[in-house]
């Protein structure tokens, strides 16, 4: 089946640039990520300043709840988080949907041409959302912190995965300061869609630090994300003792489940997005079991 024909006046892309990226990170990061030049953020501070943002959905009942963290693309939030949050609902999951560009002040203008491009809040920096967010339902009584997952599309895969790489380095690539002794406790469900792991992903190069369990959708026509790279990522993280399952939706691009995406590159495609949802579900539905 041939494609559907390209709009006349497409949208901006909204895919993290590859070339954009790699010229970032070879020019030494001549616009730094803001974590790397400004004074620590204490974690309390950085997870009152989510929290404000939160979007939570969770199931009937006093709970606690297992809680999984929703991390959005280098768009911003879009619509797709909702029916993937009310499928972890279904699940028997709180989802929590974090907004990392609210709180910065940051517009979808502005992220289209800032953090698509690598220009601010990269990957390793943003994994302090995570940290935050982790930080901040250790402290919620509705949430069984024994229990956490955190699920990333696009540049919030590069967020989790990161996350899982810094290793000792939090502190210093996240600019946070006052982490908990580990900061990703109670982490051990990783859900991947279509993750970054290109230019400024830390993965390959360092590996996992925690053996999570992993999902990770890879798209098949992928032109952002591609296919062997994160591929490589998956590789590396089973090296670190990470036990990930990849699975391919071969005739898919980035952002297949994005109804909304309005780039020439993407294509959305409703039989696989409703695939992945039942994925998402079953992921968390088995983890809820354990």
């Amino acid at each position: 089946m041939s494609p559907p024909p390209r709009p006349d006046r497409p949208g901006p892309r909204i895919g993290i640039d590859r070339r954009t990226l790699a010229a970032a990170f070879a020019a030494g990061g001549v616009v730094a990520s803001g974590a790397l030049r400004a004074a620590p953020v204490a974690v309390e501070e950085r997870a009152a300043l989510l929290a404000r943002h939160f979007e939570i959905l969770r199931p009937d009942g006093p709970g606690p709840f297992p809680v999984v963290f929703q991390f959005h693309g280098c768009g911003g939030r879009q619509g797709l988080q909702v029916p993937y949050a009310q499928a972890a609902v279904e699940a028997g999951w709180m989802a929590v949907i974090v907004d990392s560009f609210a709180p910065r002040g940051i517009t979808r203008a502005a992220a289209l041409s800032t953090v698509c491009s690598g220009l601010r809040l990269r990957g390793r920096e943003r994994a302090g959302d995570l940290y935050a967010s982790l930080h901040w339902a250790r402290r919620n009584r509705m949430v069984d912190a024994s229990r956490m997952a955190a699920a990333g599309w696009s540049h919030g895969g590069w967020t989790v995965m990161d996350a899982l790489s810094a290793g000792q380095d939090r502190a210093r690539s996240s600019g946070l300061s006052g982490l908990d002794p580990d900061p990703l406790a109670g982490l051990d469900k990783v859900f991947l869609v279509y993750p970054w792991a290109g230019v400024g992903s830390m993965t390959v190069s360092n590996g996992w630090d925690r053996p999570v369990d992993v999902v990770m959708l890879v798209a098949g026509r992928d032109s952002v994300s591609g296919q062997r790279l994160p591929m490589l990522a998956a590789e590396r993280a089973r090296e670190s003792g990470a036990r990930v399952r990849t699975v391919l939706f071969p005739t898919a691009t980035h952002a297949f489940d994005d109804d909304a995406a309005n780039d020439p590159r993407f294509r959305f495609e409703p039989e696989l997005a409703r695939a992945a949802m039942r994925l998402y579900t079953r992921t968390l539905g088995e983890a809820a079991q354990k």
